[in-house]
């Protein structure tokens, strides 16, 4: 399909390395036993093609967890991968998930800014609230699901304050020496509702100003809580309409918080599975799906439901809308809640329908086809409203993030869509974000809860 482009917007496009891609427990080791997940030079191979591809960034999800599923493989610390990657890349953005529920607000702005600067401008920070995990870090009961992102959005506040705490242009070179204009560095003093915390940070800004800020999350509370900061949001359809319905919601209650709805980038993942020809893809993808119907999938696509038990029920029934609770009276992901809820009682989709959406995509959108339907697909979604660009989750095992790289990028950058080199070093100039300044700078009107101090190095 060719169309005429305009050459004023492009896709942007991100890959999520841990998706779901349907790995063979064969295919994830290495000759002497070891998981290829815990191996740096899996992720460096997979980095390094996707930034020859010209790729905005890489993310990584991050879980916590009570029980090992006996299939699923073990996932390294994200900020430490990512800092690890930064060494052996130069170019593509490198954005871990971190949960402001099990976090501190200092320590994770000092980490993320950290590798910001490791990387010269190159990191982001995907802001998500833990539906599960309070067994990890004590007896605490998980805060309910709106005190969450209340709690969400104060972190995030106070980690910009600390990211603030230095104008860009505090640190001065005078010869073989470096020195603090220390008036340009400012305490901060915060005191809410959840957190307590005193800065200025121990780290200056980077090139870029500060990491680029992701939401991940598409339920009420999660939009309200990316209209105040994301720059970019991680999001789950299964279809255009819905696609183009959060697109809409997002940018508009993005404007009402007084924020440019251009600086904030919309990016559904999509999982994909690809072949030479359509029938090629439809029966890799119907071997990849054989035999997942497993215990583990059974339970992980009740969890998404609302923790309901689909043991009660035949893989080929309807569930009962009976059930199914309304989206805002769950405590769980309700985001995700709702796209399964819907495909049950609106589409009558089966249980097993359900599973094999869980184990293939995690409830985001799949497409299946010849790297010209994946171009389309994503060229439609693009063009009509319903995304910014996509975090692809390349979904038929090892080597499919190069495979998209190499069969559906080149498509995309011959109709005009995506760019064929990178127009600057960081993040922001990827996404086409402006840099941020300093709250606190001599521009700013110095708030009640900071001083100026004098430091030194």
């Amino acid at each position: 399909m060719t169309r005429a482009t305009s050459p004023a917007r492009q896709m942007h496009l991100g890959v999520m390395f841990n998706s779901p891609n349907f790995d063979r427990p064969e295919t994830n080791a290495t000759p002497d036993g070891q998981a290829i997940t815990n191996t740096l030079g899996y992720y460096t191979g997979i980095s390094q093609a996707l930034e020859r591809a010209k790729f905005d960034f890489v993310m990584v999800a991050d879980t916590l967890q009570r029980e090992q599923s006996r299939t699923a493989p073990p996932r390294l610390e994200p900020v430490t991968l990512f800092a690890a990657l930064a060494a052996v890349t130069s170019q593509i953005g490198l954005v871990p998930t971190i949960s402001t529920t099990y976090t501190e607000p200092y320590n994770l702005a000092r980490q993320v800014q950290s590798l910001d600067l490791i990387s010269n401008g190159r990191a982001g920070w995907n802001a998500v609230t833990s539906s599960y995990g309070e067994y990890n870090f004590g007896e605490a009961p998980l805060p309910s699901h709106a005190d969450r992102y209340r709690r969400g959005l104060e972190h995030v506040d106070v980690v910009r304050k600390l990211w603030d705490s230095w104008e860009d242009d505090a640190l001065i070179a005078t010869g073989a020496h470096l020195e603090v204009e220390t008036g340009k560095v400012h305490r901060i003093v915060h005191k809410g509702e959840f957190y307590s915390v005193e800065g200025p940070l121990g780290v200056s800004r980077s090139a870029q100003g500060h990491p680029v800020l992701f939401q991940a999350g598409s339920s009420r509370d999660g939009i309200a809580f990316a209209s105040h900061f994301a720059e970019a949001v991680y999001t789950a359809q299964q279809t255009l309409s819905e696609a183009q319905a959060f697109y809409r919601t997002l940018k508009s209650e993005t404007a009402r918080q007084g924020r440019d709805p251009a600086q904030i980038k919309i990016l559904p993942g999509i999982v994909t599975v690809i072949g030479d020809t359509e029938q090629a893809a439809q029966a890799r993808n119907r071997e990849l799906l054989e035999g997942k119907i497993t215990r583990e999938a059974i339970a992980a696509t009740g969890k998404q439901l609302g923790d309901i038990d689909l043991g009660q029920f035949d893989l080929d029934d309807r569930l009962p809308a009976e059930i199914l609770p309304p989206v805002l009276s769950v405590e769980g992901r309700q985001s995700r809640y709702g796209v399964f809820r819907q495909l049950a009682l609106e589409e009558g989709w089966t249980v097993r329908q359900l599973i094999e959406l869980q184990v293939g995509a995690a409830g985001h959108g799949r497409v299946i086809g010849t790297p010209e339907q994946v171009a389309d697909r994503l060229e439609t979604w693009f063009r009509e409203g319903g995304s910014d660009g996509f975090v692809v989750m390349p979904g038929q095992g090892l080597g499919s993030s190069e495979l998209f790289a190499a069969e559906v990028v080149p498509i995309l950058q011959r109709r005009g869509l995506f760019r064929t080199d990178y127009a600057g070093d960081t993040l922001r100039s990827h996404l086409g974000l402006g840099k941020p300044v300093s709250r606190y700078g001599a521009h700013a009107h110095a708030g009640a809860d900071e001083e100026r101090i004098a430091s030194s190095v």
